[in-house]
């Protein structure tokens, strides 16, 4: 875990209105700023309520706990229904957070569902004309994929503001967002750390831009135009509380839609609690269903990455071109994600 003496030691409109290409090569010619000890940062609940009061105040400490100031959005602790306020109030949030000059990234608080709901409302010509790290994983997923697609800068898949930010997470995004490296993520050093192995599926080297997030959000997404190009892609995933079957049925969503077939390479990340919920005999296991799908690709693929609902999970840079090395189980970034 961080605090705030730790992490500063380290330091030494309607979007089709808006549609920019959303090829690989779109990416914006501006990037993030890079952050530093004292920056203000935007804290937003874009998807499902903040239910917990200790939830918004461990998300405060974190943040706090980085060496950065928190600003807390208008309707961040906002309820409808499941949703951290209507649709129009969280997409207003987001906005104001990309058009406030003094917040220079905007953290999540947590995700849930809710994030595509706002996609149709944000301003994008703000977004793009003010690119901020977007900080925040699972439901988040659908933001940084529109990002991608309509604003072309980078973003961090990484925890939310609420997650706990242990050593791996906390030192992957000094890396990244404050020291503006391009590190080298995962390999047999990391994953001892976090006590996870990982296993290079298929073998090989591949370069992309690194898209991709929770599968379940990832899934719901396809055909509606907020995605990305995944031409030339490494594409990363993860997900929780998924039975194989299910995996199976949304990784065919993904091949059906002609996403796999056009992809460098694949990184399945952590799926927690995915086991299958009996003991039939009859029943895949994940690692028969990812072998299904992803072996055929010909492609380098790796699973069992340290991302996902985890603890220690990587920050990893979306939307960043990277180079996986699917032998040493490595992500390795090729340019930094910030300016």
């Amino acid at each position: 875990m961080i605090g705030r003496r730790g992490a500063l030691g380290l330091l030494g409109g309607l979007a089709a209105t808006a549609l920019m290409p959303s090829g690989l090569a779109a990416r914006a010619s501006a990037m993030p700023p890079r952050l530093r000890p004292g920056d203000t940062v935007g804290l937003v609940a874009p998807a499902s309520a903040v239910t917990l009061p200790a939830e918004l105040d461990r998300a405060v400490h974190w943040i706090s706990g980085m060496g950065l100031v928190p600003k807390l959005a208008s309707h961040v602790g906002d309820q409808h229904g499941y949703l951290a306020g209507t649709d129009a109030d969280r997409a207003a949030d987001l906005d104001t957070m990309f058009a406030d000059a003094e917040v220079r990234a905007i953290f999540a608080v947590r995700g849930g569902w809710g994030g595509a709901r706002i996609l149709p409302l944000l301003d994008w010509a703000t977004i793009r004309a003010n690119p901020k790290l977007l900080i925040g994983y699972s439901d988040t997923t659908a933001l940084h994929m529109a990002i991608a697609a309509r604003a072309g800068f980078a973003t961090l898949h990484g925890p939310n503001a609420a997650s706990r930010w242990d050593r791996a997470s906390w030192e992957s995004l000094w890396r990244i967002a404050f020291a503006g490296t391009a590190p080298v993520l995962g390999g047999a050093a990391a994953e001892d750390a976090a006590g996870r192995p990982a296993r290079s599926l298929v073998p090989g080297v591949a370069r992309g831009r690194l898209l991709g997030g929770n599968l379940t959000i990832l899934s719901t997404m396809m055909g509606t135009g907020w995605l990305p190009d995944f031409d030339g892609a490494i594409l990363f995933l993860e997900d929780i509380n998924e039975e194989p079957y299910r995996i199976d049925r949304m990784l065919q969503q993904l091949q059906l839609a002609g996403v796999l077939d056009r992809l460098a390479g694949v990184v399945f990340g952590q799926c927690t609690r995915c086991s299958a919920g009996d003991a039939d005999a009859r029943t895949f296991t994940l690692d028969d269903v990812l072998g299904a799908h992803l072996a055929p690709l010909g492609i380098p693929v790796v699973t069992g990455f340290n991302s996902g609902h985890v603890r220690n999970q990587l920050c990893l840079p979306v939307n960043v071109p990277v180079e996986l090395d699917a032998g040493a189980r490595t992500l390795r970034m090729l340019e930094p994600a910030v300016a």
